[in-house]
């Protein structure tokens, strides 16, 4: 008799955290085709990992960008709250100046030391992901923890008030994220390209 047909293995599709609520109690996962192509076929659960922490990590800078955004358009900026006129006496940069600004331009008319010092600071946080594990620097690893597969989740062991991360918090952190990219995006086209975004903007 002939042998039997050997089927195909087929790899069990990774699940994926941060799929959006929705009314009734359904949710809604934007790219599903492609998170089963990057994870199951292309990739791996790993893989998974790695793309979610992506988002984490652009979802916390875009946080921070869109609250430093709405502070200099509603006047909370440091010509008003420090105690130092300057940001850089040697290059006559006056924090009354840039508040004068758009944000975009302030941000264009910061010295190359301003850029070097933000780079610095998220090269720091950087390279301690990579090299810690539970908020200890892995010392008895011949990889740094980073490089392994599944190593970034964008945990970076850092908890001061103990509050416990659950998988709620989990989801509003992602979705406040993904919120806040869709709006610095929108303010920032809308300050540069007059007319690009349609819906109107208190400013």
């Amino acid at each position: 008799p002939a042998p039997a047909p050997v089927a195909a293995a087929t790899k069990e599709k990774v699940p994926c955290f941060g799929a959006a609520p929705f009314f009734g109690g359904n949710e809604i996962f934007v790219g599903k085709t492609e998170w089963d192509l990057l994870t199951s076929e292309w990739g791996s659960a790993e893989t998974g990992t790695y793309l979610r922490a992506a988002e984490l990590k652009h979802g916390r800078s875009a946080m921070l960008a869109t609250v430093g955004y709405a502070f200099h358009k509603l006047g909370l900026t440091l010509d008003n709250i420090s105690p130092h006129e300057y940001l850089s006496v040697t290059q006559n940069i006056k924090f009354a100046d840039l508040a004068a600004m758009n944000p975009v331009d302030a941000m264009k008319s910061l010295p190359a030391e301003s850029w070097g010092q933000m780079f610095a600071a998220i090269a720091i946080v950087e390279i301690y992901e990579l090299t810690h594990t539970g908020g200890k620097l892995a010392y008895d690893e011949t990889v740094a923890p980073g490089l392994q597969p599944g190593g970034l989740t964008g945990d970076l062991g850092w908890n001061p008030l103990r509050i416990t991360v659950d998988d709620r918090r989990r989801l509003v952190e992602l979705q406040n994220g993904r919120a806040a990219m869709f709006a610095i995006t929108a303010w920032v086209s809308a300050e540069t390209i007059p007319g690009s975004v349609p819906l109107p903007l208190p400013w």
